[in-house]
Parts: structure tokens; C-alpha cells; sequence
């Protein structure tokens, strides 16, 4: 079955060519740094351990593989509307019991609360109604992790407008004041946020080695990371 969506359609055609995604199958070590710190930059909200949790959205389990490895859920489930992705995400869990399913993420077929943690990983910026999806992710959990690339850095925004990869998949970026307004819109607020990462994906091996050896610092200084770094991480809760 496919989608007639094309925000989902170009991800089936990227697993066609890749047997995965573009940036979790390359050997670069741009990628390979990019990919390593925003997984930690998720497991560091420590909000998987022994929590019910939905990877909504998870692609081609690149991402869900490793926070069920590491990040010690009682339970975990990957869903997304691409379905040659969840295809891909069933091949990489060998025999871990995580079960991936194919669902729209703004329309989840889960009861309320079905859920303590959603993970809501870099789709926002793939999605024309991010509000939506934000809604359903509160739906189905009382937290939600958001990671996004970050929308403040002028450098994201002009790849987003030149590169041809960028603008095939729809790509966006949202500051954390804009995805904080969607927190709130639907009943919602913000307990962590935090800026990180400097390497960007698919650079030359020279300017990511110069850029992770700076990025401790670019993450720590304030201001400085809020317009450099790659990724936003928030953590939110769901009103009472």
C-alpha cells in the first residue's frame, strides 16, 4: 500500500534507492557525527527508562533501534506513513521486540493515552499541519519529545532554499518559539529545551572534524547556540 501524500511518497522512493534514508545509510562522517549527537541529545532528557513509548514518525528505525538499546523503554513502538520505511525499520530490529506499524501521525490508531512518552523526531519539518501532529502526539501521551532542526540558524535556512535534497523532501525549520506556541496551542508547556549539535550532514570530513571539536563549546554558550547549532530539543507535558 502507498500514500498519495507526496511529503510521504518521497521517503518510500528514498528507501527504494537506499535501503533506508539518504543520511542514516551513508558512511560520511558528517552524517555519522550528525546522526550520533542528536540521538544522545534525546537520550539525555532521560524520559525513555522503563516508560510505554511511541517513535511517531520513525522512518526507517535508524533512530528507534538505538533508543530501544539504549534508552531502556518497557515498551516501544515506531510508527510512520511510509511504508516501505516501516518495511526497512522491521529489517534493522533483528530481534528486538519492537513492533513498527504503518499510520498516519495525525491520525494514530491508539486509544487516549495509550502511551507515556511520544518522540515526535524530525518530521515537523516535513509536515504541512505541525500543530496537528502535535495534538495527537498530547492525545496519546502526557510527554512528548520534539527534536527539530533548528530553525534560528541562518545556515539551515539557506540549504533549505538552495539544495535540491532539501527542497525534494519539503524541508522547513522552526525556531523554538514557534514549536513552543504549537506546545502551547495544544495544552501544553515547555520543562527542557536545549540547543545541540554544530556538525552539519553531508559536509566534507575536514570542516566536520573542525566543527565537532568545537561544538561543546558552540552547544554551552548561550545566545551562540540558540543561532549555531543544528538541532532543538523540548521536552513538553501535557496540561492537567
Amino acid at each position: 500500500m502507498s500514500s498519495l501524500n507526496p511529503n510521504v511518497e518521497v521517503f518510500n522512493r528514498d528507501v527504494e534507492a537506499n535501503a533506508g534514508y539518504l543520511y542514516t545509510t551513508n558512511t560520511r562522517l558528517s552524517s555519522r557525527m550528525a546522526t550520533d549527537r542528536s540521538t544522545d541529545a534525546i537520550l539525555e532528557t532521560a524520559v525513555f527508562k522503563d516508560r510505554l513509548v511511541l517513535d511517531m514518525g520513525c522512518g526507517d528505525g535508524f533512530y528507534t533501534v538505538r533508543f530501544f538499546d539504549r534508552g531502556a523503554p518497557r515498551a516501544l513502538v515506531g510508527a510512520d506513513a511510509a511504508n516501505q520505511a516501516i518495511a526497512a525499520a522491521a529489517s534493522r530490529a533483528d530481534a528486538r521486540p519492537v513492533r513498527f506499524v504503518v499510520a498516519d501521525a495525525h491520525r494514530m490508531p491508539f486509544p487516549d493515552d495509550s502511551f507515556d512518552v511520544v518522540l515526535v523526531q524530525s518530521i515537523l519539518h516535513h509536515d504541512d499541519d505541525p500543530g496537528a501532529m502535535i495534538r495527537e502526539a498530547f492525545r496519546l501521551a502526557p510527554t512528548i519529545v520534539i527534536h527539530e532542526p533548528n530553525g534560528n540558524n541562518f545556515g539551515l535556512k539557506l540549504i533549505e532554499k538552495l539544495s535540491p535534497y532539501h527542497r525534494e523532501h519539503n524541508e522547513k525549520s522552526y525556531s523554538a518559539r514557534q514549536l513552543s506556541q504549537w506546545i502551547e496551542n495544544a495544552g501544553g508547556f515547555v520543562s527542557l529545551k536545549r540547543y545541540a549539535g554544530f556538525v552539519p550532514m553531508f559536509s566534507p570530513d575536514s570542516l566536520a572534524k573542525v566543527m565537532k571539536v568545537l561544538e561543546p563549546v558552540v552547544e554551552r554558550l548561550p545566545v551562540v547556540n540558540a543561532l549555531a547549532c543544528a538541532v532543538c530539543v523540548l521536552v513538553a507535558t501535557r496540561q492537567t
